[in-house]
């Protein structure tokens, strides 16, 4: 495609990184870059618009303040694709969230630990403090991307072989079910807003300044008894959560 070259006017009685942030946004908003796409290089846009890197900078962090593009340290600059609604209801799985909203699932294993349960946990699962839980760690991606961190906790006395399953089976899903629990659904969920931690912002290739949503959740199975204690660290500039009665 070939792309018009939008003018500056350096007397318009506008800041230049406000006229550049003004046309690179235009230029999104007609398609000239796609969602997903790329931007050129620091050095290739400052050149194309004859401005220096700092006026470039100051455009292009408005326009990610506006939700037009990411900045991926590290990576470059990418226009922001449409933010994934991701719901939240009785019967909650990744990979078919994702798959209805027409968004290819992925992910991987970060490691599998055992850990004394702290008060949180042990309350989700009803165990005592300290008692031994297994803990499943997990980064889950939509087109490739990076979406989600999770911490999956589940009591080693009652579910000891969900390391060995999930190894078997590579999903939370499938590993439950080959431990005999071929249903269970979503008890309650707790939401909230904050920055990320280090460890999460590193595990979602982001960076610390950008907020993070949590969602904290227990899972039972058919007889209400609690079986997995969930922790999901969302990236915010991609999903947002979407409660169903």
């Amino acid at each position: 495609m070939t792309m018009t070259q939008p003018l500056l006017h350096r007397r318009a009685g506008i800041a230049l990184w406000r006229q550049l942030e003004q046309a690179i946004g235009r230029m999104i908003a007609r398609g000239e870059f796609k969602p997903g796409q790329q931007l050129p290089t620091e050095q290739a846009l400052a050149g194309r618009f004859a401005v220096n890197r700092h006026t470039l900078r100051r455009a292009m962090a408005e326009l990610e303040e506006r939700g037009l593009v990411r900045i991926e340290q590290g990576r470059g600059t990418f226009v922001q694709e449409p933010v994934i609604d991701y719901k939240l209801g009785k019967r909650t799985r990744f990979s078919e969230n994702l798959s209805r909203g027409g968004r290819t699932p992925g992910g991987r294993l970060v490691r599998i630990v055992e850990e004394p349960a702290r008060a949180v946990v042990a309350r989700g699962l009803g165990i005592p403090r300290g008692a031994t839980v297994v803990v499943i760690e997990t980064i889950g991606e939509a087109d490739g991307q990076r979406i989600s961190y999770g911490r999956h906790h589940f009591a080693k006395q009652r579910l000891g072989g969900i390391a060995a399953a999930y190894r078997q089976e590579g999903s939370i899903s499938a590993a439950l079910r080959a431990l005999g629990i071929d249903n269970y659904s979503r008890r309650s969920t707790r939401v909230i807003a904050r920055m990320p931690t280090a460890e999460e912002a590193r595990h979602l290739a982001q960076p610390r300044s950008r907020p993070v949503l949590i969602s904290e959740s227990v899972n039972v199975d058919e007889r209400e008894r609690p079986i997995e204690f969930g922790i999901a660290v969302f990236a915010s500039d991609w999903v947002q959560l979407v409660v169903e009665p």
